[in-house]
Parts: structure tokens; sequence; C-alpha cells
């Protein structure tokens, strides 16, 4: 006779039906220490609130505050995280990711909120991504102001994940960046990615699935796709801030995502005006040429859809191009000039033919 512990409790209804409402409590218990560490004066309340609270004290000091939003997710680089078992990138990723597309208009991250979704959660995972954001939050001066985990059985598949950020900045009207004084002459210049970011991952995983990614590839300097594909999104906001300190006008600022170099950039670019880029101004890394080489990606689709080594462009007036490099390098940046605005409209790829581009920054 099989003899069973009539002490132990029985699974919920909820919990036959896929989801635990104690791994959500695990999953806030592990994570909010990190998020208390994000927390400035300005945020009124603790985790577990139904909503958050910051105070507009933030806006001091400010003639005509306007607040700049963004919502984003990384895309399938879900997928890559969870091959490798290396969810906590995934944080970083998403609060840099949503900053850079605020700063575009010269808005200062104010404070954040996630979203992450599993088919059965995983508290450990879960922590793990919003102990990431919550130290690139950190970092960058945000508070990570609440959030949302949710537990789907049936939408999500069982071991995947699903992440979305949402950042909220404020800018000063008369700072306010919008491309409107962009004029044919000004210089683009441009600071490196540090790897494929947030997106290009489907096209990334298309082309390299079959590979041995804990291999050391000489193709690669040496390095493995395992440690380069989960490299976290760069944050340009000190970039920025150098430049402002020097004093450089910066007329416009484009952050090279989905779209790469051909769809991000004429966001920003006033009536009449294009963009010329220098294709060999800058050494294509390694791990795009691989992409391009093994999914077979013409050039023209290669810089739309991946960044090809470039994170974000500044543009300011050509007088101003030393002094803008000059400030940048002072930071610790790599910049080059990559291009210049012309009569005209859209961007147009020049330099050499082929994605694998040498060259270098400088």
């Amino acid at each position: 006779m099989t003899q069973t512990n009539r002490d132990a409790p029985a699974a919920s209804a909820y919990e036959r039906a896929g989801v635990s409402i104690d791994a959500g409590h695990r999953a806030v218990s592990l994570m909010k220490d990190a998020v208390a560490r994000t927390h400035t004066p300005a945020v009124l309340g603790g985790l577990g609130g139904f909503g958050g609270l910051f105070s507009a004290s933030a806006f001091a000091g400010l003639a005509d505050p306007v607040l700049v939003a963004s919502t984003d997710g990384v895309g399938t680089k879900t997928k890559v995280a969870v091959r490798l078992g290396q969810p906590g990138g995934l944080g970083a990723d998403i609060v840099n990711h949503c900053v850079n597309d605020i700063l575009v208009q010269g808005a200062r991250p104010l404070f954040f909120l996630d979203y992450v979704a599993m088919g059965r959660l995983d508290p450990e995972a879960v922590a793990a991504v919003v102990t990431g954001a919550a130290g690139a939050c950190k970092a960058l001066g945000v508070a990570l102001l609440g959030g949302e985990t949710a537990e789907m059985p049936g939408v999500y598949v069982d071991g995947e994940l699903d992440i979305v950020g949402t950042i909220v900045g404020v800018v000063d009207r008369p700072a306010l960046v919008d491309g409107s004084r962009i004029e044919a002459g000004d210089a683009v210049i441009a600071l490196p990615s540090a790897g494929l970011h947030t997106n290009g991952f489907s096209l990334a995983r298309l082309a390299l699935d079959g590979l041995d990614w804990h291999e050391e590839r000489a193709d690669l300097d040496g390095q493995t796709l395992a440690a380069l594909l989960p490299v976290p999104h760069r944050a340009y906001v000190a970039a920025h801030d150098a430049l402002k300190d020097a004093g450089v006008d910066v007329r416009g600022m484009a952050h090279i995502t989905g779209g790469g170099l051909i769809d991000n950039p004429p966001r920003v670019f006033p009536p009449g005006v294009g963009m010329t880029i220098d294709t060999a101004s800058w050494t294509v890394p390694p791990l795009f040429r691989l992409i391009v080489r093994e999914a077979q990606v013409e050039r023209a689709e290669a810089f739309r859809a991946l960044n090809m080594g470039v994170g974000f462009l500044f543009i300011v007036p050509a007088a101003e191009a030393d002094a803008a490099l000059s400030a940048l390098r002072g930071a610790g940046e790599q910049p080059w000039v990559i291009g210049e605005m012309v009569a005209g409209e859209g961007v147009t790829l020049g330099g050499i033919d082929g994605a694998g581009a040498a060259g270098g920054t400088g």
C-alpha cells in the first residue's frame, strides 16, 4: 500500500493551473534590496504599492519642464540569454536601451518601470533580470520605481521569458533637441556599440544557431559567441554630458537600434537634409562580419538590420567637430567622424563596398 504524507499541503487550484503566487512573492523578496538601492529622495513610498510615486521636486530649476517617455523590449535576445543561462544582462539591456531613446531628445532619465513575463515563473531568473536593471539604474541615477512580474502559462513557452521597460525623463523645453537646427555641412560623430545591443538577434540566431557558441574562434579574435552575444546594451548619457559640459552645440542625436544606420538617423532630420556615411571610417567588428557571412546578407540589409558596431550619433556644427571629439575622448569614449549632413534626404552609404569595411576609429 502506498503511504502518503497527510501533512503535505495540496496544491492550490491556481497552482494546478500553472500559476504560483508563492513564486511571485519569492521573486519580489530576492530583488527588493537591489530595487531599493536605486531610490532617491524623490521616490515616495516603497516597493509593492499599486503605483509608484515620484516627487515633482525633480523639476526644480527648470523653466519649462517637458516629460519624455519611451517603452521598448529586448526582442529575441531573450532566447540567447535563456540558451546561455544568463538572464541578468537583459535587465541592463532594457534600461540602457530606453535611456538612450529619450537621450536623443536631450532628456535626463528620472524613473524606470519593468515588465518580466514567463510561462512558468522562475524566481531566481526574474530576480536576476530585475537586479541587473537595478544595477543599470543605479549607475545612471535612475529610480527603479516599480514593475510587474507576470506568470502566464499557455501564453509563453516554459523556460522562455519576455522583458519590457518604460522610462520617463525630463528636459527643459529650451534645451529640447529635436533636430530642427540641423544643417547641411554639419558633422556626424559616432560612438561604438558594445555589440548587437538589443537588435538584430533574429538574424543573428538564423546565422549562428548551428555553430558552437563556446568555441574560441579565430574570426572573432579568439573570443566565443557565448561571450559576445549577451554583452549588454551601452548607455550614452555620460558622453552627452561631456559634450554639454564642453559647450558643444549638439543639434541632433540618433540611437542606432532596429533599422540600423539606414532608418534611425532620418527620424531627427529636418526637411531637405540628409546624411552621408563613410563606411570606411571604422572597422566593422568581427561578430557582425561573421553574421553577415553566415547569413549571406546583402550590404544594404546588413546596415539596416544591424548596428554594425555603431551605437549612437551626435550631429554638431562642422566647426565644433574637433572640440566634440576632444570632449568625448576625455570622457573615455572612442569617437570618430562617420559622415556629414548634406542637402537631400535619407542616409547614403559611401566608402568601400561590402559590410566588412576596413578602417579605423579616430
